[in-house]
């Protein structure tokens, strides 16, 4: 003998009523939801435009910008360079260049 379940389907949400005579994809009746009025519905809309906007400072923006620059550019390999400024700097043979050094630590302060 074959029961037959769909008389004991309920809507998917609750507190809905189904809608007589009008049927789903499965032919189940489909709930009939109840609707906001045009009052609740301005409200909600002016809820949501109130609430939805955000302010992304310029610094996250920079940041942003900085970040997908650098990530675009190429990896740099300083490996030999550092091997040989350490080998240069173990025998005793690296010398400074203070002209340079201070070139460099005033385009850092200005």
């Amino acid at each position: 003998m074959a029961t037959s379940i769909e008389g004991n389907k309920t809507g998917f949400f609750p507190n809905t009523k189904t809608q007589a005579g009008v049927r789903g994809n499965r032919g189940v009746d489909t709930p009939q939801l109840k609707r906001n009025d045009l009052e609740r519905k301005s409200e909600l809309n002016d809820m949501a435009r109130n609430d939805v906007k955000i302010n992304i400072p310029e610094s996250i923006k920079d940041f942003s910008r900085i970040k997908k620059a650098v990530d675009a550019a190429p990896d740099i390999d300083n490996s030999e360079k550092i091997s040989r400024l350490k080998s240069q700097i173990q025998a005793g043979t690296y010398k400074i260049d203070y002209d340079g050094l201070a070139d460099k630590l005033l385009e850092n302060e200005f």
